[in-house]
């Protein structure tokens, strides 16, 4: 690459480019997997955050997805809607809102694990042996 960076290495040797094209990728193939039971990839992120501790809080589960708690707020209206999640005020403090999945929610959990694993695998068998998910876990800026 020259020093004085051009278009064409903005778009060819761009690290943020190429980490949003594999995202992007990846999350068609979760979407596509899980389209059968009638979740996106994002929602299954969501319920299995809100399975990982019960009660959770919105804030808690924002900041485990990395997300903002405006964008998670958006998010938990149509698992709301589809009676997946819980959404209940804090019993110790009115302003917070607490989350539990429903008997619904757990069926639908348990019915897109295996469908999870099975991509888990697919990706991973694809990955040529790198640690993909250590280099993803390791990387901070």
């Amino acid at each position: 690459m020259s020093t004085t960076p051009t278009p064409f290495d903005a778009a060819t040797f761009c690290f943020c480019l190429a980490a949003s094209k594999a995202a992007r990728a990846l999350a068609r193939r979760y979407d596509e997997a899980f389209r059968p039971i009638g979740l996106t990839n994002g929602q299954f992120s969501i319920l299995v955050g809100v399975a990982l501790e019960l009660p959770v809080g919105l804030g808690e589960l924002a900041d485990a997805l990395g997300m903002d708690r405006t964008t998670l707020t958006a998010a938990l209206k149509p698992l709301d809607r589809q009676g997946l999640v819980s959404i209940t005020p804090d019993p110790k403090d009115a302003r917070l809102r607490r989350l539990r999945l429903t008997e619904r929610g757990k069926d639908v959990v348990a019915a897109a694990l295996p469908i999870w694993a099975e991509v888990q695998a697919e990706v991973r068998a694809r990955s040529d042996g790198i640690d993909v998910l250590g280099t993803l876990n390791r990387v901070s800026v």
